[in-house]
């Protein structure tokens, strides 16, 4: 497989095996298709948990809170 890069793109995959993170291009390329996966499971589950936020509070399934720590409180109650 080959892969084209502009020049900015191949300077930064350049950079990172430069810094001594990486040993090769391909070791850079791989870990950044890792965190875009990784990044796009996150966004969907996000999506999801919105969709349920948004239904619930159409809903008027909704609790007041008034401080942070009454909001992480609750939140440890729901998980």
């Amino acid at each position: 497989m080959n892969v084209s890069l502009t020049p900015e793109l191949e300077r930064a995959v350049k950079a990172k095996v430069d810094s001594g993170l990486y040993n090769n291009a391909s070791e850079v390329i791989r870990e950044a298709l890792r965190l875009t996966l990784r990044m796009e499971a996150e966004n969907e589950w996000l999506k999801r948990e919105a969709a349920i936020g948004y239904a619930q509070l159409e809903a008027g399934e909704t609790v007041r809170v008034d401080s942070k720590e009454e909001f992480f409180r609750l939140a440890r109650q729901k998980g």
